[in-house]
């Protein structure tokens, strides 16, 4: 009877095993891992405007949409680091508007960003990760996401460019984009 006890004893304790190890890998998918949507997502920057301490005439200002809550920060936010070092002592102002009602801290490398209390029309953004950029008269240069694609970096992303003409006097008018990317609802 032993052997026997001792046999059912291991197989209860496997399929205990076996159910905590689906659970947890169920609840890690469900939190962290998202099928690529290939549906586009419009940006359409038509109604954000700066708020009023930060309006006109002034640096380049890039402003971070940010949910803390969206696994698809994780790819962006070592690029938003770069940026703010090779752009923040060159004339440009980084700053993060947090999604309403959400909690959350951001990395040590983004320490720079200055944080904004509300900035008008955000209300209406469709997605995040995102990002504005207005130029030196304070008119809206560009909206959208930081790349198309699962990841952004560098080499695929739409900022550094844009930026670059802002700081070389060049007009840039691209506050409405199309783009297929990993994104989380802004208004939930």
């Amino acid at each position: 009877m032993p052997t026997r006890i001792r046999q059912l004893s291991v197989a209860l304790v496997l399929v205990l095993c076996a159910v905590v190890l689906w659970l947890a890998y169920s609840s890690f998918q469900a939190r962290y891992l998202r099928p690529f949507a290939t549906q586009a997502t419009l940006f359409d920057g038509s109604q954000l405007r700066l708020p009023a301490e930060l309006a006109g005439p002034g640096p380049i200002r890039v402003v971070h949409f940010w949910d803390p809550a969206c696994p698809c920060n994780v790819g962006n936010q070592q690029h938003l680091g770069e940026l703010i070092e090779h752009f923040a002592d060159r004339g440009v102002s980084f700053h993060v508007l947090q999604k309403p009602g959400s909690h959350g801290q951001l990395p040590a490398n983004l320490e720079r960003l200055q944080a904004i209390a509300s900035l008008p029309g955000s209300e209406h953004l469709p997605a995040s990760p995102a990002v504005a950029i207005w130029d030196r008269q304070g008119k809206l240069a560009y909206f959208g996401p930081y790349s198309e694609g699962a990841v952004c970096n560098a080499s695929n992303s739409f900022v550094e460019p844009i930026i670059q003409a802002l700081q070389e006097g060049r007009p840039v008018n691209a506050s409405n984009t199309l783009a297929v990317g990993c994104y989380c609802p802004w208004n939930d």
